[in-house]
């Protein structure tokens, strides 16, 4: 009897210190990070159920796509995962990167399985609010050649020399993280040339270098809208032209300068409906197209794709755009939206790419794929939607 009394004593402490224990393992708190436009972002603690069919989703189609970004990742050498608001330490997110090489990861169970493993998915929130818009690109196809003829005589330019970067914290680690670019004019930085002043004036480009000729003004664009594209040549040969840089110049987006100008219909300016009207109006299209000041360079790439920012070839509808000061190239996002048909976007995508027009921390330009059939479904979709991040698992 005494034996059985002190069994269920015993019994009852051990209960009682594991509830105690239980209650003093705290919740996670809400992570606060300060943006460079001085808003607040939130990231509220979450679990993977929270998540909208996450255990439906093919983990195998992003495993390529992470391998990459961590091929980006593990030559880092910054204290923070390239130096966003929010902040990753660098060598917990390398530590990450090198297990996933370890492991030889082929299938989706067991790329879902690291990914509980390794990760937690924290809600992101700016402002308050954890809705955001979304929107989606493609790579533009065009076609070129290597010699200028009657058919291919639009240039398209690689960056040229005169066009200089000023990094403010260069000159003093206090300034703000913010990147100037300009042209040196009798001794001092001046803005660089605009879209009008460099297709109008001849003197400007005739020390360019040019990478190709394009058959169509337009076509070449849009691409520099999309960042980047495949050319085709006459000999049937495919290039890829990637991104280099740009002007400095504000970017204006084609679709609200159309809309502003009644020359297209509200809901109807798509990047097939714009790209259908720049070309039944010829006359009126390039005064349109030199609204838009900002101007991009490209490079050719020997990678068979489109390459983004993080400089990785972009996955279809895998990898996404980002506002490069809030959300950190590598990361991996939970994404919670709907495509141009409103049918349901719930997967997970990697911050792999960003855009002048991306901005804000729930923010993303959703990668579709390549070509024109592509081009349609990415210049349908602009839809609210949230995503999660997925941290680094915290010890516990």
């Amino acid at each position: 009897m005494v034996t059985f009394f002190n069994k269920k004593i015993a019994f009852i402490l051990f209960g009682f210190f594991i509830l105690v224990s239980c209650a003093e393992k705290k919740a996670p708190e809400p992570k606060n990070f300060p943006a460079m436009d001085g808003t607040i972002i939130t990231l509220l603690p979450a679990k993977f159920s929270d998540l909208k069919n996450w255990k439906k989703d093919n983990f195998a189609e992003i495993i390529s796509s992470f391998e990459q970004s961590c091929e980006k990742i593990l030559r880092q050498n910054s204290e923070f995962l390239y130096n966003t608001a929010i902040k990753i330490p660098t060598v917990e997110y390398q530590r990450i990167c090198a297990n996933f090489a370890d492991e030889n990861i082929k299938t989706s169970r067991q790329m879902k399985n690291f990914l509980e493993d390794n990760f937690a998915p924290w809600l992101v929130m700016h402002n308050d609010s954890a809705e955001g818009k979304f929107t989606s690109y493609y790579q533009a196809q065009i076609r070129a050649s290597e010699t200028k003829d009657e058919v291919y005589r639009y240039p398209i330019y690689a960056k040229p020399d005169d066009l200089i970067t000023v990094d403010l914290q260069k000159f003093d680690s206090s300034l703000p993280k913010l990147k100037f670019f300009g042209r040196v004019q009798n001794g001092e930085i001046v803005p660089y040339y605009t879209r009008a002043e460099i297709e109008n004036n001849p003197e400007i480009t005739e020390k360019y270098p040019v990478l190709l000729w394009g058959d169509s003004e337009i076509d070449i664009f849009i691409m520099q809208i999309q960042g980047s594209a495949l050319a085709k040549l006459p000999d049937g040969r495919l290039l890829s032209v990637a991104y280099a840089g740009n002007n400095g110049q504000k970017f204006r987006g084609i679709g609200s300068i159309l809309l502003a100008e009644n020359k297209l219909e509200n809901g109807k300016a798509s990047m097939g409906e714009i790209k259908k009207w720049l070309e039944e109006n010829p006359l009126e299209a390039k005064e349109y197209m030199h609204k838009n000041d900002r101007f991009v360079f490209h490079r050719l790439s020997d990678k068979k794709g489109a390459v983004g920012a993080q400089g990785v070839v972009l996955t279809p509808q895998r990898s996404m755009a980002v506002d490069k000061e809030k959300i950190p190239f590598g990361a991996l996002l939970w994404l919670e939206t709907t495509g141009p048909e409103q049918e349901a976007i719930e997967k997970t995508v990697i911050a792999q790419d960003t855009g002048g027009a991306i901005k804000g921390a729930v923010r993303g330009d959703y990668f579709w794929g390549y070509g024109d059939e592509a081009l349609l479904a990415a210049g349908k979709m602009n839809s609210k939607g949230r995503y999660y991040i997925l941290m680094p698992k915290e010890d516990e």
